[in-house]
């Protein structure tokens, strides 16, 4: 099936499911527990209304936006996708290519197949590092390090796996470390005659290259994985962490995961330019809030000038511009770009930001707003109203960087 009789995301998703085996597609598709918060973060989208306007002159459209100091030709961006090369080898290559081609950013995972340093160079303004912290503070911070050797724009750490989550898909398939290739999941995969054979003639599990440094000389890529699992998650992990970072890191320094404002608040004081508002996709914690429901308190909290953009269950263009509408400034999705690796290699990411592209392309002309950036509350309807004007987001004045001389004063 041709990649363009996709012709929305969803559509891009059942093509995966017909190139993977289940055990790989259940990787991608899953979340935790009950995989309540998958729906609720859907749910979150489908109580806003967009309120058109009409008899304007919308022949002339702009969905760019400025994200710290750079300016990308759409408002979506890709998050990080963890073992990206088990779906299509040289997925983390082919992702970053795709950013490059539509102007906009991917943020590359740590836990990526691709190192940092052979995927940055192929977009340079489009590559974000995205990090966690380990139980190794001397990897921390050379983590950092590479990521300015390799001139990364922005850098990002994500905290909200403080341990490892339940995902019962994974249980169900075998998918733990080491990967176990029961008889079932054998004879169910090949039926998957094209990702068996790229598996095999790659060599099998794919190398996590950005931890191949710390690894012993000459381990393979199970036991790198294995010791990556060693240093991930780490319960530790504090606001004392991000302050080291920024101590290390001159560029802009974004926290992925947040979603209480007074969280959010915290980090604005820690000299943090941007937040992604995430739940993690609904792959952590099964009874947390969508992102888009504590956007607003979190817009409310940190401001007007930090950079707000959310991720976690973003699936149309309408959705990006409901999320703008209510204080971010962007929005990013994972499954979708890597759903379209798996199905097509780098021509179905290039089509996932394509279709989302042209939604919110759509959807701008449709509500009456030439320009993505000029979006506001006033376009939403929730709950038989309107949304007040102005009366959604109140920016509050917030000192930043502000001084952190204790532990307890960001605790």
């Amino acid at each position: 099936m041709s990649i363009q009789s996709a012709f929305n995301l969803e559509d891009l998703r059942q093509q995966a499911r017909r190139k993977l085996p289940r055990i790989a597609f259940d990787f991608i598709d899953g979340g935790a527990d009950d995989e309540a918060c998958l729906q609720r973060n859907r749910l979150a989208f489908q109580r806003y209304s967009l309120v058109p306007r009409y008899l304007r002159d919308v022949s002339q459209r702009d969905q760019s936006v400025n994200l710290f100091g750079h300016r990308y030709d759409s408002p979506i961006g890709i998050s990080p996708t963890g073992l990206a090369g088990l779906f299509r080898p040289d997925a983390d290559r082919m992702l970053a290519a795709a950013a490059r081609d539509a102007n906009v950013p991917i943020m590359l995972s740590s836990a990526s197949n691709g190192a940092l340093e052979e995927v940055a160079p192929i977009a340079p303004d489009n590559v974000w590092f995205q990090m966690y912290c380990t139980t190794n503070e001397s990897i921390n911070a050379d983590l950092v390090q590479r990521a300015i050797r390799a001139r990364v724009r922005v850098l990002v750490v994500s905290v909200d796996v403080p341990v490892n989550s339940n995902r019962e898909r994974n249980h169900r398939n075998g998918f733990s470390r080491p990967l176990k290739m029961s008889p079932s999941v054998v004879f169910e995969a090949l039926g998957h005659p094209g990702w068996v054979w790229r598996y095999l003639r790659t060599g099998g599990i794919p190398m996590m290259r950005n931890w191949l440094p710390y690894a012993p000389m000459g381990a393979k890529a199970p036991a790198v994985a294995d010791m990556y699992g060693t240093l991930t998650p780490a319960p530790m992990v504090t606001w004392q962490h991000i302050r080291r970072i920024r101590d290390i890191w001159r560029g802009p320094l974004v926290i992925k995961g947040l979603l209480h404002p007074e969280d959010a608040l915290k980090a604005v004081h820690l000299g943090v330019e941007g937040l992604v508002v995430s739940n993690h996709g609904g792959r952590q914690l099964d009874a947390a809030p969508s992102p888009l429901d504590m956007l607003p308190d979190v817009r409310n909290a940190v401001g007007k000038d930090i950079e707000l953009m959310l991720d976690s269950g973003v699936r149309r263009g309408s959705d990006l511009v409901i999320a703008r509408c209510l204080g971010a400034r962007s929005a990013f999705f994972g499954r979708p770009t890597l759903f379209g690796v798996a199905a097509a290699g780098q021509a179905g990411a290039v089509r996932a930001l394509a279709i989302v592209r042209a939604e919110v392309d759509m959807v701008l002309a449709q509500i009456g707003c030439c320009r993505f950036d000029a979006l506001d509350e006033r376009y939403l309807w929730r709950d038989g109203a309107l949304l007040p004007q102005g009366g959604t987001l109140v920016p509050q004045t917030v000192d930043r960087p502000g001084p952190v001389t204790t532990l307890e004063e960001t605790e």
